[in-house]
């Protein structure tokens, strides 16, 4: 046997070894996130197909969903008995609705589905007309214009909508609308839904509205629901309203002190789109673990941050903070890392080091730094790096490096 295929050999045993003996709770994790991913793949495929009123997609989706059994299969089964009552297939509708209530009895989709059940059996098997949707739409327009002129009149006919069994999208227009006005009955009925006192894809919307809408009513109801969820989803939701709404001191508490460290990533990651760099600064220097000084380096990228970046390139004694601050510095916008990132390689002796510059100059799309290395790099593995990039650069400089090489 060649040295060779000997060593292709090894491989292969090694491999097998690793597969057959790797914890089967990373093979039950993997997959577990695979189906989560699939069923959230359905749900989201079955809410499209409502916004379209194409109701045998949506019964396809919400079907398959519901089949999985996953976080989503309350929900999945409510949407399935909705789209089964637009084909007229009723009786099947109510079927479905019972299987809600008796696999989820204490799920919060339970008041809707008896809403949307109190409508089926009203309909008595007749046929809905066809024209109802069209009714809602203008319903819902002459809401809007009422809203602007009697807000008293309009927030009991909103309540209805969202009480009832309309479709998802009305039922966000409506929440829209109820959001907007300064009515203390409007902020009552968005508080309840922002607790969770309503489907979990309701309160999700109005988390966002009320990140839209800012204020500091909307701000204290946001940090109030964040204080009193154990929902990760919700809490999550939460961070990005306060995003968007600017409430840096909330999202910079969280980042500090939330103990889900995945939230606690999400708040940093939101603190860098939200632009708060002398905030981030702030936090790394008084952080010390290094997960989370990593994530805040990249958020530091985000927010534009290219002179706490070069700081902690140049001066951080671990290599895994300096890669990421080097990663970072790819990721701006010219200004002055290309510059600085060539000085750090003509000084730097660590091979992962110059090897993240590289990364990081390609990024920048700097062709003539890299080929500048590329001509006088000794080191056959970083010169290899360099030439490996400007090969897939769309660059009339790299195209001539590349052809100068061929020639020799």
């Amino acid at each position: 046997m060649s040295g060779v295929l000997k060593t292709i050999v090894i491989m292969v045993l090694w491999l097998l070894t690793l597969i057959l003996t790797a914890p089967r709770a990373v093979h039950v994790s993997a997959a577990a996130s695979a189906s989560e991913s699939r069923e959230q793949e359905l749900y989201d495929r079955g809410s499209e197909q409502l916004d379209r009123s194409n109701w045998d997609g949506a019964l396809e989706a919400f079907t398959k969903a519901a089949a999985m059994e996953g976080s989503r299969a309350d929900g999945a089964l409510y949407w399935k008995a909705y789209a089964q009552n637009k084909l007229n297939r009723r009786g099947e509708a109510l079927k479905t609705l019972e299987e809600l209530r008796r696999s989820f009895p204490e799920s919060r989709w339970i008041d809707d589905s008896k809403a949307l059940e109190v409508e089926i059996r009203y309909a008595g098997g007749r046929p809905v007309a066809p024209e109802k949707e069209d009714d809602e739409e203008l319903k819902l327009v002459a809401l809007n214009g009422l809203m602007n002129m009697d807000p008293e009149k309009a927030v009991p006919l909103l309540e209805k909508f969202l009480s009832g069994s309309t479709s998802p999208r009305l039922k966000e227009q409506a929440l829209f609308v109820l959001v907007q006005t300064g009515s203390p009955r409007a902020r009552e009925i968005v508080g309840k839904i922002a607790r969770g006192q309503a489907s979990p894809d309701l309160q999700r919307k109005a988390l966002e509205y009320l990140g839209v809408f800012g204020g500091d009513e909307s701000r204290q109801l946001l940090k109030e629901v964040y204080a009193s969820s154990s929902d990760a989803a919700v809490k999550r939701s939460v961070l990005r309203a306060f995003m968007v709404s600017d409430d840096t001191e909330s999202l910079l508490a969280a980042a500090r002190g939330e103990q889900d460290v995945t939230l606690r990533y999400e708040a940093i990651q939101l603190l860098g789109a939200g632009g708060a760099r002398e905030e981030l600064a702030q936090l790394y220097k008084a952080q010390g673990d290094v997960e989370l000084r990593e994530k805040m380096l990249e958020a530091l990228a985000i927010c534009d941050g290219g002179k706490e970046l070069m700081e902690a390139a140049r001066t951080e004694k671990d290599p895994r903070l300096r890669r990421a601050a080097i990663r970072g510095l790819g990721l701006l916008d010219g200004g002055e890392a290309g510059p600085f990132l060539i000085s750090l390689y003509g000084s730097e002796k660590d091979l992962e080091i110059r090897s993240a510059v590289i990364e990081a100059l390609f990024l920048l799309d700097n062709d003539k730094a890299l080929i500048d290395i590329a001509r006088k790099e000794t080191d056959p593995r970083l010169r290899k790096a360099a030439v490996e990039k400007l090969a897939v650069m769309d660059s009339e400089e790299a195209t001539k490096f590349m052809l100068e090489i061929l020639e020799k």
